[in-house]
Order: C-alpha cells, then sequence, then structure tokens
C-alpha cells in the first residue's frame, strides 16, 4: 500500500503541460440541430478543458499537434471528436440519451457530487427526470423510483411515506441521502421518512444512486451508498406546466409550476404549487393528504452565481403496520388502527409532519482554474405520530379471519361514553379505569448546515477538491394530547403530577407554531443537541489511459441531552442535563481506472470509515450516556468495477465486499407481566455486531433502434453476520435492564414462557442471513418511444432469498439448530403509456401507469410484531399542459 500511494505522489509530482495550439468548433443536437451551451469539451488524457458558450462555440487551448476532444454534455451521449492541427474542427453532434442526466445541474455543481465529476468510476446509475416524471409521481413512494437499481430491495409498508429502502442489504439509515449536496438523513438515528419528501419527485432533475463507496466527498453514513437528489433551482428558460392526476382509491392531485427564466439583469424565479388526497393508499385505514410547495429565485452576476430556494410537503397520513401472517393472508386490506369518530374516518396511527428545508447557494468561478461552490441551509421539522394511551381501545365486534377472532374496528362512540364515565383520566386503579386518548409523539427540529468545496485545477492532469461540512442540530422530543375522546383531563403522566386539559390539532400547516408548552406535555420531554464539524479533500490525477484518486474527510461530532422530566431526589420535577459527548470519526478512499479504449474501461475502489455512533445509540434514554460506552462503527470496502459502453449498448458488472464490524443494533417488542397482565415495550440491544455483504451486480442496456431500448439486470448477494455478539434488554418505562432472573414473572404476547436466556447473554449469529431484503434479484425492461409523441414501458422485478426477520430470542431459544426462515419469492411487473400532442411550443401530455399489473400477493418484509404485505394493483392516471 505504501508503494501504490508513493507511485501515485510520483505522478502528481511529474505532470507537465505544455500548449500547442488552439482547436475551435460548435457543438450541436443531434435531433434538432439546436447548439448545446454549456457542453463540456476535455482533451483527452489531461483534465484540460472548456465549455461552450451560450452559441455552443468552444475555444481550447491543447497541449500536443494531435490528439482527441471528448465531448459531454448531461443528457447526451458522450462523442469523441480527433483533432490534427490547430483550427476549426467544425460541428459536433451529440444524440440525446435517456440515460443521463436530463438536465444541467445549474446551481450547486461544486457540492452536488456527481459521477461525471470524476475521471475514476464507480458502480452508479441515474434516474432521469423524464424517467421519474413518467413513472414515479402520484401515489408513489420515492424509493420506489430507484426499485429498478441493481442491490436495491424497496419494501411498501401500504401508507402514503412508509417504504423502507435497502441497498446492498443495508437499510436506509445506513444508506447517505443527500438534496443538492445537503446530508437529509435524520441526525439522532440517521433515518429516512419519506412522507417529509413527498413532492420532491416533481421538482427533481435527476436521482443518481451510487452503491458502496460513491464518490461523495463528505464523512457521512454511506455503508450501503449514497444516493444523490438533484432538484431544479431557477430554471434559465421561461416555462411550466399544470397538471391535473387521478388514482385508485379516490387518489387526486394537481400541479401548477412556473419558470420566469433569467431576464437581461441575471434575475428569474422557479414556482411550483401542489395539492393531493385519497382515501386510502391500499389498505384499509390509509387515508392521507397534503400539499407540496417550492419557490427558487437565481440571480447571475458576474462570475458569481446565487440561487435561494425553499421547498416543503406539509401531510398527514394515517398508518397501517406488520400484520398476523394469518389474518392478512385471507384478508388483505386489513388495518386495526381505525374507525368513524362523528362520521369522520379516524385513525390512533397517523404520522403528521411538515419540515420546510431553506437552502441558499452560491458559486463562483473564481478563475478558470478554480472555483468555489458553497450551500447553506436550514430547516425546521414539526410534527410527529399519533398513538393510543391509557386504556385499550373498545372495539367493535371482532373479524373472523381463518376460524380465529381479530380485533375489529375501534368504536370511538363507545370510547367516549367510557371516557365520559371515567371524567379526569389517567388513573389506571381508578373504578372506572384510566379512560382512552390519542397522544401525539412530537418530534419537533431545528437545523443549521453549510457545505463548502473549493476545486482547483494544478495543470491538465491534477485536480484537487478541499471542503467542510457543519451542522448545527436540536431535537425536541415529548408527548401531547390530540384528542381527549370526552375526558376532563389527563393526569399521573407527569413528574409534577399536573393534570392536562389542552389537546393539539394534527394540521402538519398549524404544527408549526401550535405544539403544546412544557406544563401540558405528558409521558416525556427531552431536547438532543447535535453539533457536527468536518473536512474533506480529494485529489485526483488523469493521464492518457489511467486515472487515480485519493479521497479523505474527517469529522468531529458531540452529542448532549437535556431531560426536562428527571426527578430530583426529593421526587420534584427538574432539568437535567447530561455531560457532552465527543466522538471523532474519519473516511478515507482510494482507487483508479484504466481506459482500455474508448469502449472498454475497468475500475477499482477501496476505503475505510470510522463512523460515530447515531444520537440514539449514545444515551440510555435518559440523560446519562450508556453503559458501556458505544464507540465507532468500522467499515471497510473493495469494489471492482468493468464498463462496456457504445450508442447502441452498455454493460455494467460490478463485484464488492463490505465488512460492517462494531455495529449496535436495537429491536423492539413486548412482553407481558404475568401478575398484573400490563404489556411492557422493551428493547433488546446488541453491541459488537459483524455483518459481511458480498455480492455481484450485473446490468446492460441495449437500443436496438431509434426510440426502442431493451434493459436488464441482475445483483446476486451474500450477506451474513459474522461472529457472536453480547445482547441485553431494555424496559423502556425507566430505561433499566432485565435480568435472566427475572424471566419467570413474564410471557410473551402470545402467553408462551420467556427462555432462560431470554433477557441477556451472548449469542451466536456466525452464518446467520441478514434479513428484509432480497439477496438474489433480477429485472428486465422494454420501452419503446415513436417520433409520433407516443411511448410505452413495461418493468419486471423478481425478488428471491429473502430472509424473515432475525430475533435474537428465537437464535438463543435454538442455539445451533437455529436456520433463518426465508420469506417466498415474487415478482411484480409495472405498465407505463403516454401520448404527447404537440402543439407549437405547448404540449398535452397523457399518462397511465399501472404498478402490480398482475395484481400478485407477497409478502416483502417482517419484523418483530408480524408481516408486512406488498401492496396490490394501484394505479394513476394524469393530463399535463406543458407551455
Amino acid at each position: 500500500m505504501k508503494k501504490f500511494y508513493f507511485a501515485m505522489a510520483a505522478l502528481f509530482m511529474t505532470a507537465v503541460t505544455f500548449s500547442q495550439g488552439t482547436v475551435t468548433g460548435t457543438v450541436v443536437d443531434g435531433e434538432t440541430g439546436d447548439v448545446l451551451p454549456g457542453a463540456n469539451v476535455v482533451e483527452k488524457g489531461t483534465t484540460n478543458g472548456t465549455t461552450t458558450d451560450f452559441d455552443g462555440n468552444f475555444s481550447i487551448d491543447v497541449s500536443t499537434d494531435s490528439g482527441t476532444l471528448m465531448i459531454s454534455y448531461i443528457g447526451y451521449v458522450r462523442q469523441s471528436a480527433n483533432f490534427s492541427s490547430s483550427g476549426n474542427i467544425g460541428s459536433i453532434t451529440l444524440q440525446p440519451d435517456a440515460e443521463q442526466l436530463a438536465e444541467v445541474v445549474v446551481i450547486g455543481a461544486g457540492v452536488i457530487d456527481l459521477e461525471e465529476d470524476r475521471s475514476t468510476p464507480i458502480a452508479v446509475t441515474t434516474i432521469t427526470k423524464d424517467v421519474i416524471q413518467a413513472t414515479s409521481t402520484g401515489n408513489v413512494e420515492f424509493p420506489e423510483v430507484m426499485k429498478n437499481v441493481p442491490s436495491v430491495y424497496v419494501s411498501n409498508q401500504q401508507g402514503f411515506g412508509d417504504s423502507q429502502m435497502y441497498l446492498r442489504g443495508f437499510d436506509q439509515t445506513n444508506t447517505a441521502f443527500l438534496l443538492n449536496g445537503q446530508p437529509i438523513n435524520g441526525m439522532e438515528d440517521g433515518n429516512m421518512y419519506w412522507s417529509n419528501w413527498q413532492g420532491v419527485m416533481d421538482i427533481a432533475n435527476a436521482v443518481q444512486v451510487q452503491r458502496g463507496l460513491g464518490s461523495s466527498k463528505l464523512a457521512i453514513s454511506s455503508v450501503g451508498g449514497t444516493v444523490n437528489i438533484v432538484t431544479k433551482a431557477t430554471d434559465r428558460k421561461e416555462g411550466g406546466f399544470g397538471r391535473i392526476m387521478t388514482g385508485n382509491d379516490s387518489y387526486a392531485k394537481i400541479t401548477a409550476s412556473y419558470d420566469s427564466g433569467l431576464n437581461d439583469n441575471g434575475w428569474g424565479f422557479s414556482v411550483m404549487l401542489d395539492h393531493w388526497q385519497a382515501q386510502r393508499k391500499y389498505a384499509e385505514g390509509t387515508k392521507g393528504q397534503g400539499q407540496n410547495y417550492f419557490f427558487s429565485v437565481g440571480k447571475l452576476l458576474g462570475d458569481h452565481n446565487f440561487n435561494f430556494l425553499v421547498f416543503g410537503a406539509p401531510q398527514w397520513h394515517m398508518q397501517r403496520w406488520s400484520q398476523p401472517r394469518e389474518v392478512i393472508e385471507e384478508y388483505r386490506l386489513y388495518n386495526q388502527h381505525w374507525g368513524i369518530d362523528e362520521g369522520e374516518l379516524e385513525s390512533e396511527r397517523t404520522n403528521f409532519y411538515h419540515k420546510p428545508v431553506i437552502n441558499l447557494n452560491w458559486d463562483w468561478d473564481i478563475s478558470d482554474k478554480s472555483d468555489l461552490s458553497t450551500v447553506a441551509y436550514a430547516s425546521f421539522g414539526r410534527g410527529g405520530g399519533t398513538g393510543p394511551r391509557g386504556n385499550s381501545a373498545l372495539r367493535l365486534p371482532d373479524y373472523q379471519v381463518a376460524g380465529e377472532s381479530v380485533s375489529g374496528q375501534i368504536d370511538y362512540a363507545a370510547n367516549r361514553e367510557r371516557n365520559a364515565i371515567v371524567g379526569v383520566g389517567g388513573d389506571f386503579d381508578a373504578p372506572n379505569g384510566a379512560g382512552y386518548i390519542r397522544r401525539g409523539s412530537m418530534n419537533n427540529h431545528r437545523w443549521f448546515g453549510l457545505v463548502s468545496n473549493f476545486g482547483h485545477e494544478f495543470n491538465e492532469y491534477l485536480t484537487m477538491n478541499v471542503g467542510a461540512d457543519f451542522r448545527f442540530y436540536t431535537g425536541d422530543h415529548f408527548r401531547q394530547v390530540i384528542d381527549f375522546y370526552g375526558l376532563q383531563g389527563w393526569s399521573n403522566d407527569r413528574p409534577d403530577d399536573r393534570i392536562v386539559t389542552e389537546s393539539y390539532s394534527f394540521n402538519p400547516w398549524k404544527t408549526v407554531f401550535d405544539f403544546a408548552e412544557e406544563n401540558e406535555r405528558i409521558d416525556y420531554d427531552y431536547s438532543e443537541d447535535i453539533n457536527y464539524q468536518g473536512i474533506f479533500g480529494q485529489f485526483e490525477y488523469t493521464r492518457d489511459a489511467y486515472s487515480v484518486f485519493f479521497q479523505g474527510a474527517a469529522s468531529n461530532q458531540s452529542y448532549q441531552r437535556e431531560d426536562r422530566f428527571a426527578t430530583d431526589t426529593s421526587g420534584n420535577q427538574t432539568t437535567e442535563t447530561s455531560d457532552k459527548a465527543n466522538k471523532f470519526g474519519y473516511n478515507i478512499k482510494s482507487g483508479g481506472a484504466y481506459n482500455f479504449n474508448d469502449k472498454n474501461s475497468a475500475f477499482i475502489n477501496a476505503g475505510f470509515y470510522s463512523r460515530q455512533p447515531y444520537l440514539d445509540n449514545v444515551f440510555s434514554g435518559t440523560a446519562e450516556l450508556a453503559e458501556p460506552e458505544v464507540d465507532n462503527e468500522e467499515i471497510t470496502g473493495i469494489e471492482l468495477g468493468y464498463k462496456y459502453d457504445t450508442y447502441d449498448f452498455r454493460l455494467n458488472v460490478n463485484l464488492y465486499r463490505t465488512e460492517w464490524a462494531n455495529r449496535f443494533i436495537a429491536n423492539g417488542n413486548s412482553i407481558v407481566n404475568v401478575a398484573t397482565s400490563e404489556e411492557i415495550d422493551i428493547n433488546r440491544e446488541q453491541t459488537d455486531v459483524t455483518e459481511l455483504h458480498q455480492g455481484l451486480e450485473i446490468d446492460a442496456q441495449y437500443r436496438v433502434m431509434q426510440g426502442l431500448t431493451f434493459g436488464a439486470y441482475t445483483s446476486i448477494g451474500d450477506w451474513k453476520f459474522d461472529g457472536s455478539t453480547p445482547y441485553r434488554t431494555r424496559d423502556f418505562r425507566d430505561n433499566t435492564y432485565f435480568v435472566n432472573e427475572d424471566i419467570g414473572d413474564y410471557v410473551d404476547q402470545n402467553g408462551n414462557p420467556l427462555s432462560a436466556n431470554f433477557f441477556n447473554g451472548d449469542v451466536n449469529l456466525d452464518g446467520v442471513e441478514v434479513s428484509n431484503a432480497a439477496q438474489l434479484t433480477f429485472g428486465a425492461n422494454v420501452n419503446y418511444k415513436t417520433q409520433g409523441g407516443f411511448e410505452v414501458g413495461l418493468f419486471y422485478n423478481h425478488f428471491n432469498n429473502l430472509y424473515e426477520f432475525v430475533d435474537v430470542a428465537d437464535v438463543v431459544a435454538e442455539g445451533s439448530s437455529y436456520e433463518t426462515s426465508k420469506l417466498d419469492p415474487y415478482g411484480v411487473m409495472d405498465f407505463t403509456a403516454g401520448y404527447t400532442f404537440e402543439m407549437g411550443e405547448q404540449d398535452i401530455i397523457l399518462r397511465t401507469n399501472i404498478y402490480n399489473l398482475f395484481n400478485n400477493a407477497y409478502i416483502n418484509q417482517t419484523d418483530a410484531f408480524g408481516v408486512y404485505y406488498g401492496l396490490g394493483r394501484t394505479w394513476n392516471a394524469s393530463v399535463m399542459y406543458r407551455f
């Protein structure tokens, strides 16, 4: 390894360039003949390059008497052009390419780490604006945009915004998501709540899935990979659209968008507004409603480009969680969380949130060799999820399914009658019980950040990027009452025993400012602060047929927690603030590529991450740090790739191996106290877990003729746990840990005794398969588009080697005889069709999509409580007027 780095350094030091002449030319669109301003022109084997002007013309000083220019433009097939002397080489024609980014990134190019910005390749798939708009808007979850990508697995949870995504077997908390270069994974737990990003598909120019190490320079949580979401900024051309969409189960969506274009003074703005609603997503009791808004204003000022944008997607949606297998297999739409209250459908499990995102981009072309790109951002999340509190809800008569009795819908009228007798609720020992309320678990936050990148070309061969990443985050977590259902108040749920009498709306617009004051909060009330400071850098050397790069990042992250429901030694309510914990993390990546010719290339990349733990794992559920202290996770990855690329045919082959060591895993479950029949929520925690993920990915695309393409992919994974790990079980009521001596006092949810080492011990997971993501997938698609405006597509995806949730208790109980249960394989076919009527410079576009065309029934995920069924057949249809 030392010799490798020494060789790299030697190559960097010997890079020299000599200008031999000037070559000029013009770049044009192969279909329309229009010139292409902003196209990249690079002398092959160097980083010496330029861009075309507004008339499509370029001029470049070349270093040799003869050679090759590489011309690229996002949305078009890359083209080469030979030169043998100085002078004009005429017009160079680029053909449109649906597989490349559909629009130029007009702002933030320095902080948006796209694969195209580096000569050394990675394992990557780009989903363009045209594909997103055609197949993935409306009643479709954002992760489904990526379901045709190798090693991506999406589990539909049957609520608007509740999907789960896995990349190379790693869940979405361990895949980095970036919005215009801004990290958007939850700071506390790394999670992605897709309902907060419901409208991003309408403003996305592209989504680029970088599997494995990726090209991002930040010290982020990219264990599985990195997903770059590139949204529109202020559009430089005037235009817009209006669209009306409908879908299954009364889905309705209306969208309006307008771009002013840039005026003579360099100003412009873009705006989009949207409203959607539906009676349900697919299953019963999954009603939803929301809005999306986007506003952007830009200013070109000499060498400076400024852009300010605001984006938000306020929404509420009712949820369905996992279900018993025997119930859901007979009654596919079953959901026990809802009922009719005073004539309106209501669910005790409703998610509501509003997360406005604001960012200011500044791009500065300092010189021909240097540029600076900076984004400052802020978000203010408000909302949470509702659930029951108090006595169990009274329900309508039970369903009879497979000879078993299962819970009926909630009888809200009966609950109101009971609450009227109870009066003030909250006392479980009262003669009439505690009563029933709907509480809201609030997760408010304030997040400020800045990412800045300075790029510099030392010469034609050597480039450098250095930058900084700062994040400042505060999360406030508490519960408040959403509905008393006739109770006069709620007691016994605060350290000061105060009776709470105020209730609050779950309207996502109101929650921005209207939420419980500290004296009206129940059950818990705490805040968490995270401060993050990171630096990063990259050097890349490109010459002739090869390129090499080295990249590194380092960061410090501090954590602090304030508990406002703590008690002092006299039992009085007080505020307790934890010590500040600091964790240092870093990553290093390096790699190289070799181009055998214009069509064939190969690459190898390797990297190591020392990643700080998430805040939720640092504290024990109080203001006390967890004992033993949770250390950094360690991720080691290596990948090899081969690419074959011509205009008609593309082939990508990738091999990867990722070891994830010292991982912390926490899974929730419930047990029952034998003496009191109380159901107790528990959290089983595993430390020092190691996973090994390795596999093969192949994807190909063939253009049969203009307008007709075939695509196919497969991914073969081998994802298993490695070695043994300690575990222990925490009681959510007081954050203490159970001991095995107490096992006889409890039973599981089905009344069965607990195993001897249920609460704590060591478990051998060696060779146990990683669950909840298909390890063998393959897919195929065909798309046909005529010059007359008609287009049609079929997409098929098949999933196999999908394993059920691994419960440590089962592994302990069965010991060496434990075998991971495998779910049935399944396949899903999607259909899309559209037609464009051209009316001069305006268009009318008709489109329809049918998902799960043949209405296949399948289980796509399990957890400790039951199974998740995938969606049945759903559809949408739209009419768009584009001008």
